[in-house]
C-alpha cells in the first residue's frame, strides 16, 4: 500500500501556477465519472468539454503519469485533480482496474530500458586539442583577475564579464563560463564587494587546479576537469558503483538557465546517511521529470557522478517506495552500503552515528547543527567550489532571520509557514546549504506529515 500524499506534495508537482489553481477546481467527485484505486494504481474518467471523458491514471509507485487530454504539461490539470482527490481520501478503493488502465501498466512493464548513443569521439588527439584550448582560455582568465584585483573592484563591469564568459566558451570551457556569467547576479546583491572578491577567488582557485591538475589527487583531478566543462557521460555515471538505500525526498526547486528550465531534487539516504542531486532539464514550456515526490521515500540504487564530493546521482534502478521513517528508523539507523571507490570518506557518509540524534521529533533522520558544519567543512575540503548541499537538521526553532543558530539566505527569510508549524518549538527542517546561508526545502508537523516550503 502506498503511503497517501499530502496536498502540498501533490500541489508541489504542478508545473506552474495555472496548472494548480485548474486542478484544484477539478478536485471534486461531481467531475469525475468514475474513479478508483487498487493501491498502487490510481486512475478516473474526467468529465470534459468533448463527447467522450478524459481518462488520467497514476501509478503510484514510480509515479508515472498518463492522461487522454492533449495538454502538453506533465502532470497535467485531470492527474492532478484526481491526485487531490486521493490525498484527501475520495478515491473508492478498487479490487481491479479498467482495461484502459491495466493494458497502460503493461505496456510501461514490458517497455525496454531505454539506450543513449554518443555520436562524438573522445580519442586522445581530440582531448589534447581541447586541453591546449581550455588552457589557453584559463590563462586568459588567470590574467584577467590579477587585472581586476589591482584595477580594484569599483571598476567591474557587467559587458567585461559578458565578453569574457563567450571567449571561455570559445575555449572549451563552459563551466567556468557559467561561473563567470553568474558575476553580474553578484554584483546586484548586498555586500557585493566581498562577495565578488570570493567569486574572483574561487575562479582563480579552478584556474590553477586546471594547470596543475597532474599533481591533484584523481577525484580532485576529475572534480576540477567537470567544474571546467569536460562532460560526464550518462553511461559512465550508470557503469560506476550503485549505492542502494531508502531515499527520502527531501525537496525540489526549479530554476531557469538561459532557455532551459533546471529541475533539483535532493535526496537523503535513510541509513547511509548520503546526499544526492538528482538533476532534470527541459525546454521552457515542457514538462519535467516528475517521478520524485517530495516527502516521499524510494528505496532505490543510486549512482553518483566522480568527484571528490559526490553529489550528483542518477537513479539507476527503482525497488518501489517505503513508508515515511518513524521513531524506530531514527534511533536505529545502520550502515548502508560502502562508498564510492575513489572516495574513502565521502562527505556526509563517514558517520552514520548522528542519524540516530533527532531527539524524537517527526520527519526523516536528521543531524544536529554542530555535525552540519561539521559535514559542510568536509564537502568544502574536497570541493571549494561546491554551491549547494542538502542537510536535514534536527531540532532546531525557527526565527525570521535564523534557523537555530545558522543564517538563512536572504531570500529566505521571514519563513512564516515554517515559524507557523514549529508554533516556537524544535522541528525537523530539510534545507539547503548555500554559502549565503540556508534555504528551507520541508519540513514535518506533529503528525510526521510533509509540508512543502
Amino acid at each position: 500500500m502506498i503511503e497517501r500524499w499530502s496536498r502540498d506534495q501533490v500541489l508541489a508537482l504542478a508545473p506552474d501556477a495555472s496548472s494548480r489553481k485548474a486542478a484544484q477546481g477539478l478536485a471534486t467527485p461531481g467531475r469525475w465519472a468514475s474513479r478508483g484505486t487498487t493501491g498502487t494504481m490510481l486512475y478516473g474518467e474526467c468529465k470534459g468539454s468533448g463527447a467522450e471523458p478524459y481518462l488520467a491514471c497514476v501509478d503510484l509507485t514510480e509515479p508515472a503519469y498518463r492522461c487522454s487530454c492533449p495538454s502538453r504539461k506533465f502532470p497535467c490539470k485531470h492527474t492532478l485533480g484526481l491526485l487531490l482527490l486521493w490525498s484527501a481520501d475520495d478515491v473508492p478503493a478498487q479490487e481491479a482496474a479498467p482495461r484502459w488502465v491495466s493494458e497502460w501498466a503493461k505496456a510501461r512493464a514490458e517497455r525496454p530500458a531505454g539506450e543513449e548513443t554518443s555520436g562524438r569521439g573522445r580519442g586522445p588527439g581530440g582531448e589534447s586539442v581541447r586541453h591546449g584550448r581550455v588552457a589557453s582560455g584559463l590563462a586568459e582568465l588567470e590574467r584577467w583577475l590579477a587585472d581586476q584585483v589591482r584595477q580594484g573592484l569599483a571598476g567591474a563591469a557587467e559587458h567585461d564579464w559578458e565578453g569574457l564568459a563567450k571567449r571561455l566558451v570559445d575555449a572549451q570551457a563552459p563551466g567556468v563560463a557559467g561561473m563567470v556569467s553568474k558575476l553580474a547576479r553578484v554584483r546586484s546583491e548586498e555586500g557585493w564587494p566581498g562577495r565578488l572578491l570570493e567569486e574572483y577567488a574561487l575562479l582563480n582557485l579552478l584556474a590553477v587546479a586546471y594547470r596543475r591538475r597532474a599533481e591533484l589527487p584523481p577525484a580532485l583531478g576529475r572534480t576540477v576537469l567537470i567544474r571546467t566543462g569536460f562532460p560526464v557521460t550518462r553511461e559512465e555515471v550508470l557503469a560506476r558503483p550503485a549505492v542502494r538505500d531508502h531515499w527520502d525526498v527531501l525537496g525540489r526547486r526549479d530554476e531557469v538557465q538561459d532557455r532551459l528550465t533546471a529541475r533539483k531534487v535532493w535526496l537523503r539516504g535513510r541509513r547511509t546517511g548520503r546526499p544526492a542531486l538528482v538533476l532534470s532539464f527541459a525546454p521552457q514550456g515542457q514538462s519535467l521529470d516528475a517521478s520524485l515526490v517530495t516527502g516521499t521515500t524510494i528505496d532505490a540504487d543510486l549512482a553518483y557522478y566522480p568527484g571528490a564530493a559526490p553529489l550528483r546521482a542518477l537513479v539507476a534502478a527503482r525497488h518501489g517506495s517505503v513508508p515515511a521513517p518513524g521513531p524506530s528508523d531514527r534511533s536505529a539507523a545502520v550502515p548502508g552500503p560502502p562508498p564510492l571507490p575513489e572516495s574513502s570518506d565521502p562527505p556526509g557518509s563517514s558517520d552514520t552515528s548522528g542519524l540516530s540524534g533527532c531527539c524524537g521529533l517527526s520527519g526523516p533522520p536528521g543531524v544536529s547543527q554542530e555535525e552540519a558544519l561539521d559535514e559542510v567543512a568536509r564537502v568544502l575540503a574536497g570541493d571549494p567550489w561546491t554551491e549547494s548541499w542538502p542537510l536535514v537538521l534536527c531540532g532546531v526553532v525557527p526565527g525570521r532571520t535564523r534557523l537555530g543558530g545558522l543564517p538563512l539566505h536572504v531570500r529566505a527569510r521571514d519563513p512564516w509557514r515554517l515559524i507557523a508549524v514549529s508554533g516556537g518549538r524544535p522541528v525537523t527542517v530539510a534545507v539547503e546549504w548555500t554559502p549565503q546561508g540556508l534555504r528551507p526545502l520541508t519540513t514535518w508537523d506533529g503528525e510526521g506529515r510533509a509540508v512543502i516550503l
